[in-house]
C-alpha cells in the first residue's frame, strides 16, 4: 500500500560502535526518503567515530576500522544530515528506543541543535510486535514474502523496513494509513527526552521515570533538592536528557 503522506518521511538506519546513546558512536547512517509526491531518494554514508570499532559490534554490522578509515566523522556531515531530514517524519525499526535517541545525541555532539521532538516517529518494529513479534529479518519474510539479504547493513534494513510498512498497511485494515495515526500507534510511553528519563503524567507534567525520585514531578525535585540538577549534569547522562532537564530549570526561573 502506498504511504499516505502530508510530509516527507525519512527511513533511516544506524549501525555504531555499541548500544549505549551516551558513550557509543555511528559508524554507518542509511536513510530512504519518501516525498508526498512519490519521489524516493537513499543516501548511505559510512562515518569515521574517532575510535576502534569494537569486534563484537563488527561481528553484527561486518564495518571494520578499515572501512571508515578515510570516512567523514559525523560533525562534518551533521548539517547535511540535519538538511536532508527538515522537516520530515521519522521511521525505522526499533527507531523509537535507539536509532532516534542515538541520532539526536550525535547531533548535539556536533552541535547541530534541531528539535526531533517536534516530528512524528513511525517505529516499524512496535507495529510488528504488537501484531506478531518478530525480528526484521522474519518480518520481512513474513509481510512481502522475500528473504532479506544483507541483514544489519544499514541501507539494506531501511529498504526492508519501508516495504515492511508498505506491506502491514496492506494486511491489517485497522491501521490507518496516516503518519500521525502510526506514530501515536508505535509510541510506547510519553517520553519527554529521547532517553526515557523523564515522562509525562496523566495531567502532561515532566516526572522523573528513574532513582529515588521516581514519578515525582521535575520542577518540584528541582526546587526542593537543588543538587540533584548539578549531579545530573555532571552525570553520565545523555545529552540531550541534560537539555531536557536545563529547560524545565529555565522555565521555572521564568514563571
Amino acid at each position: 500500500m502506498k504511504l499516505n503522506l502530508k510530509n516527507p518521511i525519512v527511513f533511516f538506519d544506524l549501525e555504531t560502535t555499541g548500544t549505549n546513546i551516551v558513550t557509543d558512536r555511528i559508524v554507518q547512517i542509511a536513510y530512504h526518503k519518501v516525498s508526498p509526491n512519490g519521489r524516493e531518494e537513499t543516501k548511505c554514508l559510512l562515518i569515521n567515530p574517532e575510535r576502534p570499532i569494537p569486534a563484537e559490534a563488527t561481528a553484527v554490522h561486518k564495518i571494520t576500522d578499515a572501512d571508515v578509515a578515510n570516512a567523514p566523522t559525523f560533525r562534518m556531515v551533521a548539517k547535511e544530515i540535519a538538511r536532508d531530514i527538515e522537516g520530515c517524519d521519522l521511521a525505522g525499526y526499533n527507531s523509537n528506543r535507539f536509532d532516534i535517541p542515538m541520532l539526536a545525541e550525535e547531533l548535539l555532539r556536533a552541535e547541530v541543535d534541531i528539535d526531533l521532538m517536534k516530528r512524528k516517529f513511525v517505529d516499524v518494529q512496535v507495529i510488528f510486535h504488537k501484531m506478531e513479534a518478530r525480528t526484521l529479518s522474519a518480518a520481512y519474510k513474513f509481510f512481502c514474502n522475500k528473504e532479506l539479504e544483507g541483514a544489519h547493513d544499514a541501507q539494506a534494513d531501511t529498504i526492508a523496513t519501508y516495504e515492511v510498512l508498505q506491506a502491514q498497511l496492506d494486511r491489517y485494515p485497522e491501521l490507518q494509513n496516516d503518519i500521525e495515526f502510526l506514530a501515536k500507534f508505535t509510541t510506547q510511553n510519553d517520553v519527554v527526552d529521547f532517553a526515557g528519563k523523564f515522562v509525562y503524567n496523566s495531567k502532561g507534567e515532566e516526572v522523573f521515570n528513574f532513582g529515588k525520585y521516581k514519578g515525582q514531578r521535575v520542577e518540584d525535585v528541582l526546587k526542593n533538592d537543588p543538587g540533584y540538577y548539578g549531579w545530573m549534569l555532571n552525570g553520565d547522562f545523555a545529552l540531550h536528557t541534560k537539555k531536557v532537564l536545563s529547560n524545565i530549570k529555565l522555565r521555572g526561573f521564568n514563571k
